[in-house]
């Protein structure tokens, strides 16, 4: 799944981020958890690996990096 984070809009921002937990919460509370494995692009997106996947609902929704 490809994540831009919020306040990061460079890739050497985005490289600082690589290995950090990321967290999505469904509606009736569950987490699933991802890691980030590394940066998509030059404007600071980055790609997480989750374990399970992410359900098409999930996208345009928000995360949260631990």
């Amino acid at each position: 799944m490809v994540l831009q984070p919020k306040d990061v809009k460079t890739k050497s921002d985005a490289e600082k981020l690589l290995g950090k937990k990321v967290e999505w919460t469904t509606t009736t509370g569950k987490k699933l958890a991802g890691e980030i494995t590394r940066v998509h692009g030059t404007k600071g997106a980055v790609v997480a690996k989750f374990e399970k996947g992410l359900p098409g609902q999930a996208l345009g929704t928000k995360v949260q990096v631990l």
